[in-house]
């Protein structure tokens, strides 16, 4: 049986890549799943805009959030 993934996960920007008006370095994202965008070395971000792109892997560092601070991020991604 596939593992699928329940918990969100987020990454923290360490570059913007030139897209200034769509990623600001510090900020975190939520990542969706996107198995394909994931063997490019890509990752699927809501962005600042509110909606989902692909973008490079090297632009984000995943990071470990509690629980208790997940409803808070899903919110503001």
């Amino acid at each position: 049986m596939e593992h699928t993934e329940t918990r969100p996960r987020f990454v923290v920007c360490i570059n913007d890549g030139g897209y200034l008006d769509d990623l600001k370095v510090r900020m975190v994202y939520q990542v969706l799943p996107d198995e394909s965008a994931a063997r490019s070395h890509y990752l699927r971000i809501v962005d600042e805009t509110g909606e989902d792109y692909l973008y490079p892997a090297s632009y984000f560092v995943p990071i470990e959030v509690p629980e208790e601070a997940e409803p808070v991020l899903l919110l503001t991604a």
